[in-house]
């Protein structure tokens, strides 16, 4: 998601918070995740930031309604997207059989938000939504450097695309920002006429239409900077993010969660 927006959006500055110390989000309560979301959202505003893009599926499911209203709560209001709309959207523009696929974990898939937002685009559009608990998590473990393209990784694409070729959809949500790490496993796994859409560039073209039409786009040329934050360990999530981003991340602030619902340095 980040590469997305630093390709389309480069003279942008752009601050990210990981939250590896709750990791992995896809069976966390959405009582749960909506509280996560809300700290990252209070600690990213202290950071003087101008649009918030929920790069997370899960948390997008569960908390968008309320981020929204907390962010058009302050001074200037701060604008708010997340990766369900969007790739929901592009699915349905792109399936011509009107059979979609939903891969994503299983607190994305019982918040129902894939669900309204594609009937709300097409409600003649059917979405068959298969729960995935083990990919991002193998995902994760195999992107610090472990072996992640294995056997054991193999049977878990193949049993989770199982029931969306036998529902024979022609385009594949990816709902969760994980799963393009694997694409060419997935799209072997469903076949080679099968669509598989996933959020990236359709939420960087959003949040570039965010800012414009405020005026919030900057106006300098050249690129911008690019800054980390980890609720977990600093050199594990910069080994993980060099990886999956293929740039260098520089230096990881680390602030830690509290029970009074706050994030503070160490």
């Amino acid at each position: 998601m980040l590469h997305e927006l630093l390709v389309s959006l480069p003279e942008e500055d752009f601050v990210y918070l990981g939250d590896t110390a709750r990791f992995p989000y896809g069976e966390r309560t959405p009582q749960e995740l909506e509280g996560f979301a809300m700290q990252i959202a209070e600690e990213l505003l202290r950071r003087r930031v101008k649009l918030l893009v929920v790069a997370c599926n899960s948390a997008t499911a569960a908390a968008l309604p309320a981020l929204q209203s907390r962010m058009l709560q302050t001074t200037l209001g701060v604008d708010v997207i997340g990766v369900v709309r969007p790739e929901a959207l592009q699915a349905v523009a792109t399936t011509r059989s009107g059979r979609i696929g939903l891969l994503a974990t299983p607190a994305t898939v019982d918040s129902g938000a894939y669900d309204r937002a594609v009937q709300s685009a097409d409600p003649h559009v059917t979405l068959t939504s298969v729960p995935c608990p083990d990919l991002a998590p193998i995902i994760q473990a195999g992107g610090a450097g472990g072996d992640l393209f294995d056997e054991h990784l193999v049977d878990v694409v193949r049993a989770s695309c199982a029931p969306l070729r036998d529902a024979e959809v022609d385009t594949v949500i990816l709902g969760c920002t994980h799963y393009p790490l694997i694409r060419p496993l997935l799209q072997r796994a469903l076949g080679r006429g099968v669509a598989i859409v996933s959020s990236g560039a359709a939420l960087a073209r959003q949040a570039e239409h965010a800012l414009t039409s405020r005026g919030l786009d900057t106006r300098r040329t050249g690129e911008g900077t690019y800054s980390f934050l980890s609720t977990g360990d600093p050199e594990a999530f910069r080994a993980l993010g060099t990886r999956f981003l293929q740039l260098p991340l520089g230096p990881v602030e680390q602030v830690l969660p509290t029970a009074d619902g706050a994030l503070l340095l160490p």
